[in-house]
């Protein structure tokens, strides 16, 4: 981690003594956030309170408040307008719980990456909190835990259908998606004197009324009584509001969560280049606030510290992701300018050493709107743009990626460049414009990781991703280039295990795939339910709610301990539940001492010796000039060894 020099004078107030430098009696806003206090245009509430501070607003933060009494929330004094709450980057209970529901030891938001600094259901806790506090005073809340579950939604954690955390937390206003116009314009209502109640035409923004009388021009949802315990409902709800997450088409929408009903306007328009511009232009400290550094900093700083964020949005329509639900399909854009600004910043930072590490954004190849029609007319209700089939009007051009990287390649101070965000390998193959060549000879250090989650189609459909044979295609276009550039590079491919429609056939083909490609992946990511995705709502429903096709899921610990067995089936702790899985798949000829198995039989198995084996053992030794007669090779360790290669 690198360590730099920052004075408290460079970040915004976190204690009385801050305001008093500045000479601040009172705080326009206070913002409390799950996540210590890093900022960084990677972090949302350093962009939020930066945002402000620009728009002439006095701002504090509370990083990470002691939850357990109010006095931590009184430490900046009662604000004129309001408090800003967040559970911070990501949703609370997903970064305090691994898939099996067991605690996490590690935080990388907080300080030393140490957990424990957050509760569970943050958001929540910390209203409860502010209200006990300061109850007259508007809470407005945001970030990634609120905008996912804006509306009732299934909790994993809980296993049960859960309120929008809007009438949860009785907060007054929830701000969904990225939401700096939204937070602008609400800021300039309260600062005119307009009561928080009555804010209710804002884009990209929940509100709470009695009940739908209250409400104009709107879609009904079925009410949270009924979604709670009828599965088709829920699939219902879900369906309408994942059709209507566009900001130009979209439609406002009104659900009864008990004794409130949760209005969600559209989403906020998308963010001119100008206004992504003077975002990221903002005059960030860029590290974390001084009073972490006898704690090793926040982890979190080390992976984007040099990197450039060039991009919003994303229309690749993975069903397991929450970016559509968040920050939309439409693609929002930095100039050139803007990005190059900063990476001459970078250039100046302590620890530099001439490496960017990455220029992207949720997909890094994304730099336009996947055609030319969507700041129009909005995105195309129910279609997706990329997968399984590319839409026919779909414009796939890397030319302004292309040109970006090159500039940046040329920037005094820079070495390397390097592309580090997803690549969406299905829309590089639609154009055939030089990128990824340019992206082998430039951008690439041995290692490409991309994210094709799985092999078998049925899965793939389900995930919302292209299909094997595009992959494949992909595969030897890249191999080709870089032989044709004389470069040894490598695939590191990304595989999920147990996402819905995943039967135990297709995590065995997975593992056939796995095995025929030489492949041993060291990480294996197991599906999580996470609030907001299409992925999760099959899950718990059983059924793709835009298709009503039934959809089989694993759910039981022993099924999604095979999947994700069976993605590392070489590994001796995972050789019984691979048999296991194998014998219940009926695919017991992959079972033994062929090539093609993935394991030996149990029992005695494991000292005999398959031919094989044994020809490559007595090469081994005989090239070391070794008797290999007599000292025989265990079956066993060979296997071991195998797989650490």
């Amino acid at each position: 981690m690198i360590k730099r020099q920052s004075k408290r004078e460079d970040f915004l107030p976190i204690d009385r003594s801050d305001m008093e430098r500045r000479g601040w009696e009172q705080l326009d806003f206070i913002f409390i956030s799950g996540d210590a206090y890093v900022d960084h245009p990677s972090f949302g509430p350093a962009i939020l309170t930066r945002l402000l501070e620009k728009h002439g607003y006095k701002v504090g933060i509370i990083p990470q408040p002691d939850w357990h009494s109010t006095r931590d929330f009184c430490r900046l004094g009662r604000p004129r307008l309001g408090f800003l709450v967040s559970a911070g980057n990501m949703d609370s209970m997903l970064n305090k719980f691994t898939a099996s529901k067991k605690q996490r030891s590690q935080d990388a938001y907080s300080p030393g990456g140490r957990s424990g600094y957050r509760p569970n259901r943050a958001t929540i806790v910390y209203c409860n909190r502010l209200r006990e506090a300061y109850p007259d005073v508007p809470i407005l809340i945001g970030g990634i835990e609120a905008s996912l579950r804006r509306m009732a939604h299934y909790d994993y954690w809980e296993n049960k259908v859960r309120r929008s955390i809007l009438v949860d937390s009785m907060a007054d206003i929830l701000i969904y998606g990225m939401g700096e116009r939204a937070l602008l314009e609400i800021a300039a209502d309260l600062n005119q004197g307009i009561a928080v109640e009555n804010i209710q035409d804002v884009g990209g923004t929940c509100y709470r009324v009695p009940n739908m009388d209250y409400v104009y021009d709107y879609l009904p949802l079925p009410s949270f009584a009924e979604v709670e315990h009828d599965k088709q409902k829920f699939a219902e709800a879900f369906k309408l509001e994942y059709l209507e997450q566009d900001p130009i088409r979209g439609r406002r929408l009104a659900q009864q969560n008990d004794e409130w009903c949760v209005v969600a306007n559209p989403p906020a328009k998308p963010l001119s280049e100008a206004e992504m511009d003077e975002i990221y232009d903002l005059p960030y400290a860029r590290t974390w606030h001084p009073v972490y550094d006898r704690d090793g900093g926040i982890p979190a700083l080390q992976e984007v510290q040099f990197s450039l964020v060039s991009h919003r949005g994303c229309f690749g329509g993975c069903h397991f992701c929450a970016i559509i639900s968040h920050e939309g399909r439409i693609i929002q854009r930095r100039s050139h300018r803007s990005i190059l600004r900063e990476a001459k910043i970078l250039t100046q930072l302590p620890g530099f050493k001439g490496y960017i590490h990455d220029v992207g954004g949720p997909t890094a190849n994304f730099r336009r709107t996947s055609c030319d029609g969507q700041l129009e007319r909005g995105t195309c209700r129910g279609k997706p743009c990329l997968s399984p089939v590319p839409c026919r009007n779909l414009i796939a051009d890397h030319s302004d990626y292309i040109q970006l990287l090159r500039e940046l390649r040329a920037l005094p101070g820079v070495k390397k460049v390097f592309v580090r965000s997803g690549i969406r390998f299905d829309y590089l193959m639609l154009a055939d414009d030089g990128f990824l060549e340019a992206l082998c000879q430039y951008h690439v250090s041995g290692q490409l990781k991309i994210a094709p989650e799985h092999i078998s189609d049925r899965v793939t459909r389900m995930m919302g991703k292209s299909p094997r044979k595009v992959y494949l295609a992909f595969n030897r276009r890249f191999k080709a280039i870089n032989e044709k550039l004389g470069k040894k590079q490598y695939l590191v491919p990304y595989f999920m295990s147990s996402h819905p429609g995943s039967h135990l056939e297709d995590a065995v083909e997975l593992a056939e795939f796995i095995r025929d490609m030489g492949y041993h992946p060291q990480q294996v990511q197991d599906f999580i339910p996470t609030p907001g995705t299409l992925s999760t709502c099959m899950w718990y429903t059983g059924m793709d709610p835009l298709t009503g096709e039934k959809v089989w899921c694993a759910k039981s610990y022993e099924e999604k301990h095979m999947q994700r067995a069976l993605m590392q089936y070489w590994l001796p702790k995972n050789h019984a539940i691979v048999r296991k899985a194998l014998r219940l798949a009926h695919r017991e000829d992959l079972i033994g001492y062929e090539k093609k198995c993935l394991v030996r039989p149990e029992g005695n198995g494991h000292r005999r010796q398959s031919a094989t084996a044994a020809d490559r053992a007595e090469k081994r030794k005989t090239r070391a000039g070794k008797d290999h007669r007599q000292k025989p090779i265990h079956a066993d360790i060979d296997t071991r060894r195998r797989g650490r290669r």
